[in-house]
């Protein structure tokens, strides 16, 4: 899929499409093209996925690259609620599961437990498995706050020293999931999560952040234009080596056409 517009903002590759469908083919596309260089060079390959209804298209076309050798792919995820029932659909593990883990042959997936007794023993035990395992290839989006993973602007440190992290949710950020469908009220959202931190992502050789819907247009026009800063997670996106960000036209849609 050629993109309609690119450009970079710092070392940000940006990339627009036409389509929400497009972009989702496009980002998985490339992911497919690093991962298939990676499994050339070594042994195994370490990924992180978000799990969230704007990775959908990218999840579902990665799906159909069966020729891969996924059998050679360690998967993690970045966040996950804490208190959620067991069974409850909006969990992100389950989220994952449905859309990519239970459809592809992956060597391990190696999920976050949220409801674990001691959930700062937790934080340290995939931290441990991310130590173990250094991330290659993370594929994210980005929260109608800027948040990155459940890296809200109250909790957001891009020199955190822990890889992984207990957090209190932003209400914006809690918000964000009754937009999305996932519950039906503010209420249900639970208030905290395990989330990965800005350095547990960064430490990632490449990464792939898909960001499609009107909703999310003032995030990319903040992840573009504001200080790269805290108060806006996902501006940090600006400096790694090797980073994307796709959009469609209404995500696109805030981005002043000059910057284009």
């Amino acid at each position: 899929m050629t993109p309609q517009h690119t450009f970079n903002q710092d070392r940000l590759k940006v990339r627009i499409y036409n389509s929400r469908a497009e972009m989702g083919l496009a980002a998985a596309a490339d992911v497919a093209a690093a991962l298939r260089t990676l499994l050339d060079e070594q042994p195994l390959v370490n990924m992180v996925f978000a799990a969230a209804p704007s990775q959908q298209e990218i999840l579902a076309a990665l799906t159909q690259y069966t020729t891969l050798d996924w059998n050679r792919v360690n998967a993690f995820h970045m966040d996950e609620y804490m208190g959620l029932d067991e069974n409850a659909p909006q969990r992100f593990g389950y989220f994952l599961q449905q859309a990519v883990f239970d459809h592809l042959p992956f060597h391990a997936v190696h999920l976050i437990d949220g409801n674990a007794k001691d959930p700062v023993q937790e934080c340290k035990r995939y931290a441990g498995l991310l130590d173990a395992h250094p991330t290659d290839l993370v594929c994210m989006g980005i929260g109608e706050n800027t948040h990155i993973a459940f890296n809200d602007p109250h909790v957001a440190d891009f020199d955190d020293p822990l890889m992984v992290k207990m957090v209190e949710l932003d209400a914006f950020s809690r918000q964000q999931q009754v937009n999305d469908g996932c519950f039906t009220n503010l209420a249900e959202v639970p208030t905290q999560a395990i989330t990965l931190t800005v350095p547990a992502l960064f430490k990632a050789d490449q990464v792939f952040c898909v960001v499609p819907g009107h909703r999310k247009s003032r995030a990319v026009l903040h992840t573009l234009q504001e200080s790269i800063s805290p108060a806006y997670p996902s501006t940090v996106l600006r400096r790694h080596p090797n980073a994307t960000l796709y959009v469609d036209m209404d995500s696109a849609g805030e981005i002043d056409s000059s910057t284009r």
